[in-house]
C-alpha cells in the first residue's frame, strides 16, 4: 500500500488555479475539423472527466486528465498569451510592436489554425512577425502551416535551434514504421475516449489527427546568450540540445520577465526514454540544464510557461519547480548509477529505486508520463546496453520458441491459463501478464488465454498512474478482444518526401533494400542533383546500399554503371518509380527499375517500368 504522507495532497488546488488563471475565452465546441469535414480534434469527448473518479482509474491520473483537458486562450502576462486543450501541445503567442511571434505553432494544420483563429478573436487580427520552434517534435512544429502558408514566401523571421531540421526530419525516418505502431499504444489512439478508455496522455490529452506540416526556420539559434529582437520584443535563448530532444532550445523575455521552458520543465517526470521508441535521453545533461536555467533566469522571471501543462507565477514556485525538476532527473541519474556500480541490473534497480519524500509528494514530480520504473531502465540501457550480464540471458530463445517450452514445461496451455488466473486472482497481475504472453506467444488462437490476458491487461491499465502505461494495456486489452491479426499499426515500405534530403531518401532506401534478395546485385548509379550541386554515388554490393557525397563528380572514385543528371524533384520522381524522361549521361537505365525491385513494400516500383 502507498503511505499517504508520501503522496501530494488532493487539497492542494494551486494547480487547479494556475491552469485556470488568466482565462479570455474557449473554443466552443472545442470541435476541430479538417477540410474534408473529418474531425481531427474533440476535446469535448473529455467532458466525463468532471465528474468523480470511477474505479477504472488511478485518480491522480484522472486528476491529471482533468488539468490537462481545460482548454482556451489565457493570459501568461501582459502581451503573453498560450492556447491550451487544442492539442497535446501548447501554442504561445508574443506581442510585438507590428504583429505577433508564434512560439511552437502545435501538431497539425488543423488544430494551428484554429488556436491562431482563437486567439485573434479576443485579440485581433494581427500579423505574424516572428515564429519560434522550441525543439525538434511534431508536436511543437507540425502546424506551421496552419499559420504560415507554404506557397507564401516569408519574410519574417523562423527561428530554431541548431540540427533543427536535421533532426526534425530524421526523428521517425529511420523506424517510423515501429515508432508509429508504438505510438498507437502510447497514445492511446484507438481506445474511446472513457473512464474505462483513454484519459490523456499525462502531459496532454491526445495526438490530433489532422495534417502534419513543417515550413523551414530562416534563422539558426547557436548558443546559449546568443540574443535577438524581434518585432521590439527581446529574446535571451539557452540552449539545451540532448536533453527532451535532440535539437531544442529555451528561451528568456527579459522585458516581460517570462521563461519559456520549452519541454524541459512539464507538470508531470518527463521520459528519459519514451516507450514509442526513441533514443535515451540524457538525464545527466538534462538536471545540468536545468540548473543552468535556475541560475541564468530563475531569479529574473515572474512567469514559467512551456510547450505542456500550465504556467506556474512567482519567483519563488518558479525557482522551486526548477530545482525540485533538476534534482528529480539529476535523483534519477546517480541513483541509477550507483546501484548499477553495485551489480545491480536494470529491472531490479526499477523495482526498488524510490524518490525521495520531498520530490514524492510534490504534484509536478508524479509519473503521468515518464515513470521512474520505464525512466530507470533508460538510463541503464544507455550506459550498459540491453544485455544485464548474465550468461544465462545471452542467447535465448525468441518470444514463440521460449513460449512453446514453458508451455510444454508447464503441462500445456490450459495448465498455464489456469494458473495464470490464480496468480491474477491473488493479485499478481504482473505474472498472470506474463505466463499469459506465453500462452498467446505459443496460440495466438486460443481464446481463453486471449480473453483472460485481456482482463488482465485492463486491470494493470486502471490501476496505473502513468498514462502511457494505462493506454499501452488498454490497447493491449482491446487487441486481445479483437480479431487474431488485428494489432495496430503503421503502413509498411518507405515514404520519400519532398522536404527530405537527398541522403536521407538514400538512408531510407538503404534500410527498405532486402538484403537477401539484393545478396547478388552489384552497380554503381552515379546522380547529379544539379540544384544542389551535389554529386551522389550509389553503391549496390553483397546486400547492401551505400552511398558517398561529392561536389565534384571525380571525387566519387570509380565509375558508374549508370550515370544521371537531374533536379531533385525529377530524382524524387524516379525513385518512386514514375515514368520520367530523364537524360541518361551514360550506362544502363534498367538499373533504376532493378534498384526499385529490391526495395522491401515498394509499392509504387512494382509492375512499373520507368522508359526514357
Amino acid at each position: 500500500m502507498t503511505d499517504p504522507n508520501l503522496e501530494p495532497s488532493f487539497n492542494d488546488r494551486t494547480d487547479f488555479e494556475n491552469a485556470q488563471r488568466g482565462f479570455i475565452g474557449a473554443l466552443n465546441p472545442c470541435i476541430i475539423h479538417a477540410q474534408d469535414g473529418r474531425v481531427v480534434w474533440n476535446n469535448e469527448e473529455y467532458n466525463f472527466l468532471k465528474s468523480e473518479c470511477p474505479p477504472t482509474a488511478n485518480p491522480k491520473l484522472w486528476r491529471q486528465g482533468q488539468l490537462s483537458s481545460i482548454q482556451g486562450l489565457f493570459e501568461v502576462s501582459k502581451g503573453i498569451y498560450q492556447i491550451r486543450g487544442l492539442d497535446l501541445s501548447n501554442m504561445t503567442i508574443v506581442e510585438g510592436k507590428e504583429g505577433i511571434i508564434v512560439i511552437d505553432p502545435l501538431t497539425s494544420v488543423e488544430t494551428a489554425a484554429a488556436a491562431i483563429s482563437l486567439y485573434r478573436q479576443h485579440r485581433g487580427d494581427r500579423k505574424i512577425t516572428g515564429v519560434i520552434y522550441s525543439h525538434s517534435h511534431i508536436d511543437h512544429f507540425g502546424g506551421a502551416q496552419g499559420i504560415l502558408p507554404l506557397a507564401k514566401t516569408h519574410d519574417i523571421p523562423i527561428m530554431a535551434p541548431e540540427g533543427f531540421m536535421e533532426e526534425a526530419l530524421s526523428e521517425n525516418l529511420y523506424v517510423g514504421n515501429a515508432m508509429r505502431r508504438r505510438a498507437v499504444y502510447m497514445y492511446g489512439n484507438a481506445l474511446p475516449k472513457a473512464p474505462d478508455g483513454q484519459i490523456g496522455c499525462g502531459i496532454g490529452m491526445i495526438v490530433p489527427s489532422g495534417a502534419n506540416s513543417l515550413v523551414p526556420p530562416n534563422v539558426s539559434i547557436f548558443k546559449t546568450g546568443e540574443s535577438r529582437v524581434v518585432d521590439g520584443v527581446r529574446i535571451i535563448f539557452q540552449m539545451v540540445p540532448g536533453s527532451e530532444a535532440p535539437s531544442e532550445m529555451n528561451f528568456f523575455f527579459p522585458d516581460h520577465r517570462v521563461l519559456y521552458i520549452a519541454e524541459c520543465a512539464v507538470h508531470s517526470l518527463h521520459n528519459i526514454i519514451t516507450l514509442r521508441g526513441a533514443q535515451v535521453r540524457d538525464a545527466k545533461a538534462w538536471a545540468e540544464y536545468l540548473d543552468e536555467s535556475l541560475l541564468l533566469y530563475g531569479s529574473s522571471s515572474d512567469a514559467l510557461c512551456a510547450g505542456h501543462s500550465w504556467p506556474t507565477w512567482g519567483e519563488s514556485s518558479i525557482t522551486e519547480l526548477l530545482a525540485d525538476q533538476r534534482d528529480l532527473y539529476a535523483f534519477m541519474h546517480d541513483q541509477t548509477l550507483r546501484m548499477m556500480n553495485k551489480g545491480m541490473i536494470g529491472t531490479e534497480i526499477a523495482e526498488v529505486l524510490k524518490l525521495p519524500p520531498s520530490l514524492q509528494r510534490k504534484w509536478h514530480t508524479q509519473g503521468f508520463y515518464g515513470s521512474i520504473n520505464h525512466n530507470v531502465k533508460g538510463i541503464y540501457q544507455r550506459y550498459i546496453g540491453w544485455f544485464d550480464g548474465n550468461p544465462a540471458h545471452l542467447w535465448e530463445h525468441p518470444p514463440k520458441e521460449n513460449a512453446e517450452r514453458y508451455i510444454s514445461c508447464m503441462g500445456g496451455i490450459d495448465e498455464v491459463v489456469r494458473k495464470a488466473e490464480e496468480f491474477s486472482q491473488a493479485g499478481d497481475l504482473r505474472f498472470a501478464a506474463t505466463l499469459l504472453g506465453h500462452a498467446v506467444s505459443f496460440d495466438p488462437t486460443h481464446a481463453n488465454s486471449r480473453k483472460l490476458l485481456a482482463a488482465v491487461f485492463s486491470k494493470l491499465g486502471y490501476a496505473s498512474e502513468n498514462a502511457t502505461w494505462r493506454n499501452f494495456y488498454l490497447t493491449g486489452a482491446r487487441e486481445m478482444l479483437a480479431s487474431q491479426g488485428s494489432r495496430p499499426g503503421g503502413k509498411p515500405g518507405y515514404q520519400l518526401k519532398p522536404t527530405q534530403t537527398v541522403d536521407q531518401w538514400l538512408t531510407l532506401l538503404a534500410i527498405q533494400l532486402d538484403g537477401l534478395k539484393a545478396g547478388d546485385a552489384d552497380f554503381a548509379i552515379h546522380l547529379h542533383v544539379i540544384d544542389e550541386g551535389k554529386w551522389f554515388r550509389v553503391n549496390v554490393s553483397n546486400g547492401t546500399l551505400t552511398y558517398r557525397v561529392a561536389s565534384e563528380k571525380a571525387q566519387l572514385g570509380a565509375n558508374s554503371s549508370l550515370t544521371l543528371e537531374l533536379s531533385k524533384s525529377n530524382l524524387l520522381s524516379v525513385l518512386h518509380g514514375e515514368q520520367q524522361k530523364i537524360p541518361v549521361t551514360e550506362g544502363d537505365w534498367s538499373l533504376i527499375p532493378r534498384l526499385l525491385s529490391l526495395i522491401e513494400n515498394n509499392e509504387l516500383a512494382k509492375a512499373k517500368k520507368a522508359q526514357l
